[in-house]
């Protein structure tokens, strides 16, 4: 593609993981000329690039996208490879317009359509949708720095595998999901592992048990955190901010799991004190490793359009900005509790496909809709 090259479009999608995928069915199944943009080089790598031990915290069953079952035993955790895997595949099986290798510079508006510009690409669309998850950009306490060179520090996007740690204790900064299971392999690998952080509780059963694969899973997965906790029921409102302060609770590893491995839960980690972490509580750690689980920046920088408030927060309603014609999918709690997992992302895509739709009407036509 030549500088100055343009090209036009109906809707572009920025993100081609699974939320963009998603998008990019229902926008094929609508007929709208679209393509989809992904930084990475080929479809899938978000999850391809993650630790090695990863697996998905909820069962293939509720990992499908619209339209294609997940391709393993229902109650089988995926790992990262068969998840972008699938995403491929996914892909393939529906022809969805996926340009890989793009990273996006910037997002604002020429006129009345909106400009995509990427390199020497430039891209106009009536309509954008930005398909991508909070987990952007790496998030490390300031005072990281201040801890002593002799502690190995990580940050859980760049963490693979127990190789990058010295011998001696781990602190794991953060006790979500994703620090829980971090905290399980540290342990198992014969790391005494303390783990720091407020409790964002927990699933009250075994997610692989019994009671969990028949009855629980789908009760909490597919009925508490898709259709309870939204945004349109006053239980989900109360909720939101304390989930996208606090996190998830702990789905697949529990709290006996980790405490049968000798895992310590710490408060939280606050500041360095003597070149080592200072714990709210007053404690100084003495450890030889930190894993930092401490979350993500979206990393929207490159929007150039008046979406956010003063603090920089995105100003949406259930995914639809203040800027007419402009969505998100993906994001945590977008509409549910569930919009940030697989199961739920499909949902917000077909509702988001259905607003794009009724926009790109021609005027009668969206007055004889109404």
């Amino acid at each position: 593609m030549t500088t100055g090259t343009k090209e036009r479009f109906d809707v572009i999608v920025i993100g081609g993981g699974q939320a963009g995928l998603s998008v990019g069915h229902h926008l094929a199944r609508a007929g709208l000329r679209f393509v989809i943009l992904d930084a990475h080089p080929r479809i899938g790598d978000s999850w391809r690039t993650r630790w090695d031990s990863l697996r998905l915290f909820t069962p293939a069953k509720f990992d499908g996208l619209d339209g294609m079952p997940f391709p393993a035993p229902p109650n089988s955790f995926p790992t990262k490879e068969e998840m972008g895997d699938y995403l491929e595949a996914y892909a393939a099986r529906f022809r969805l317009p996926v340009r890989t290798g793009v990273r996006v510079d910037r997002l604002t508006r020429r006129g009345d359509r909106f400009l995509v510009q990427a390199g020497p690409l430039e891209l106009e669309a009536d309509q954008v949708v930005v398909a991508m998850a909070n987990y952007q950009r790496p998030r490390r306490p300031a005072f990281a720095g201040a801890l002593s060179p002799d502690i190995v520090q990580v940050h859980s996007s760049d963490y693979r595998n127990l190789g990058q740690l010295r011998p001696g204790p781990v602190l794991i900064a953060g006790a979500g999901n994703s620090g829980a299971e971090l905290a399980l392999e540290t342990a198992r690998g014969g790391h005494p592992t303390l783990m720091s952080g407020r409790d964002t509780g927990e699933a009250p059963f075994r997610m692989d048990g019994f009671l969990g694969r028949t009855v629980l899973a789908r009760f909490l997965l597919r009925f508490v955190f898709h259709r309870v906790l939204t945004v349109r029921t006053p239980m989900g409102r109360k909720a939101r901010p304390h989930i996208l302060g606090r996190g998830h609770p702990l789905i697949r590893v529990r709290g006996p799991q980790l405490a049968a491995l000798g895992v310590e839960r710490v408060a939280k980690v606050v500041g360095a004190r003597d070149g080592r972490p200072h714990l709210e509580d007053g404690r100084t750690l003495d450890v030889a490793n930190v894993i930092w689980c401490t979350g993500f920046d979206p990393g929207f920088g490159w929007i150039d359009l008046p979406i956010f408030d003063e603090g920089g927060q995105l100003l949406h309603d259930g995914g639809m900005a203040r800027e007419p014609g402009l969505y998100f999918v993906g994001l945590g709690f977008l509409y549910a509790m569930s919009s940030s997992m697989i199961h739920g992302v499909g949902r917000d895509a077909g509702r988001i496909v259905d607003a794009i739709s009724a926009r790109a009407m021609p005027a009668p036509l969206r007055r004889a809709a109404r």
